[in-house]
């Protein structure tokens, strides 16, 4: 089960609004989203949170780029919502390496010979030249993942996120002086 939700910062105080993910398919739909919530182009923090497994938290500043931050990397790379988060960026990719993966897989088949060609490769059943303990380029890593930084200037200290684990975004909330206003939404 999912919990979203999105935190407006305004002269007055914060302002909370729960949030449906329906219609959110990419990192910069979620970003529209959050930018729409604020007027003035104030900070907006939109809470992602998949019951005891991740959380993540996504700060857009006016046009600023988002910040994002994941507290189970692994967890969230299951998940569609967590997906939206991992980008290329945030996980070290090169930007559109699973796009190019695709084509050249479309254009050699995984047999590793031209569609067409027969498959001369012999058949052992062991290779001594793999290596099964290379790390995988498509892997996600355990653990958190992003701007560790990302509430620190809001009163949420980076080793204070990072040690977060059950009812994250309550305590996260409660740091910035919003768990009241959080707690209308849930």
């Amino acid at each position: 089960m999912y919990f979203a939700a999105l935190l407006a910062r305004t002269e007055d105080g914060w302002e909370a609004s729960d949030t449906e993910l329906d219609d959110v398919e990419t990192l910069s739909d979620l970003t529209d989203l959050a930018r729409e919530a604020s007027a003035d182009e104030d900070t907006v923090l939109v809470f992602i949170e998949q019951e005891d497994a991740w959380f993540g938290v996504i700060r857009v500043d006016g046009e600023d780029d988002p910040r994002i931050f994941v507290s189970d990397a692994t967890a969230a790379a299951r998940s569609s919502y967590g997906e939206i988060l991992l980008t290329d960026e945030l996980l070290g990719r090169e930007p559109g390496a699973d796009d190019t993966i695709a084509a050249l897989e479309e254009l050699v088949g995984l047999d590793g010979t031209e569609d067409g060609e027969p498959d001369t490769t012999p058949d052992n059943d062991h290779d001594d030249n793999d290596d099964d303990d290379a790390p995988d380029a498509d892997a996600v890593p355990a653990g958190p993942l992003g701007d560790t930084a990302i509430l620190a200037d809001l009163g949420l200290p980076e080793a204070e996120l990072l040690m977060l684990r059950t009812d994250a975004l309550g305590e996260i909330a409660d740091a910035l002086g919003a768990a009241e206003v959080l707690e209308t939404v849930r």
